[in-house]
C-alpha cells in the first residue's frame, strides 16, 4: 500500500514521501494546544513528515535545510525520550518510544540537517578540511 503525497498548502506543490531514509512512530507536542500525538514520521531527504497513520497522506512538514539544531530534551518536554528540532521560526517536540529510537532519529535527522548546509560535499560526503575557499591546498601542518 502506497502513502499519498505531502501537498504544501502554500505552495501547492507534491512532495513524494516513498523510498524513506527512516520512518516510524514518534508522539509530537501540538503547536497550539500543546497536547501530545501520536504521529507517523517520514523522513526523506531534507525534509521530516508527519502523518497521522502510516498510509495516511501527510498533514505537515519540517524543512530541516532551515533547521538550526536536533537534539536531546527530555528536560525541555518533560518527557522520556524527547527530541527537540527547531528551526528560526519555530520548534517542535516530539519523543520516541525508546532511547535506542531516540538516538536513531537524532543521528539521521542531524545527517540531514548537515547534508543540506553548505559544508558537506556530495562527492565523498565527507568536509573538505584540505581545500581553502579558494580551491588550493592547505599548507603541510593545517591538513
Amino acid at each position: 500500500m502506497q502513502r499519498p503525497p505531502f501537498v504544501d498548502p502554500a505552495s501547492g506543490r507534491q512532495y513524494d514521501t516513498s523510498n524513506a531514509n527512516l520512518e516510524g512512530w514518534l508522539t509530537k507536542q501540538s503547536m497550539w494546544l500543546k497536547d501530545w500525538r501520536r504521529r507517523y514520521f517520514i523522513l526523506k531527504g531534507s525534509k521530516l513528515f508527519f502523518a497521522r497513520g502510516e498510509f495516511s497522506a501527510p498533514h505537515g512538514m519540517i524543512d530541516l535545510s532551515t533547521c538550526m539544531t536536533v537534539k536531546s530534551a527530555e528536560l525541555k518536554a518533560g518527557k522520556k525520550n524527547a527530541i527537540e528540532v527547531s528551526t528560526k521560526e519555530q520548534t517542535f517536540y516530539m519523543f520516541a518510544d525508546t532511547e535506542k529510537e531516540k538516538d536513531e532519529w537524532i543521528g539521521a535527522i542531524g545527517k540531514s540537517i548537515v547534508q543540506s548546509s553548505g559544508t558537506f560535499t556530495k562527492d565523498d560526503g565527507k568536509e573538505d578540511d584540505d581545500a581553502s575557499d579558494d580551491g588550493s591546498e592547505a599548507p603541510e601542518g593545517y591538513r
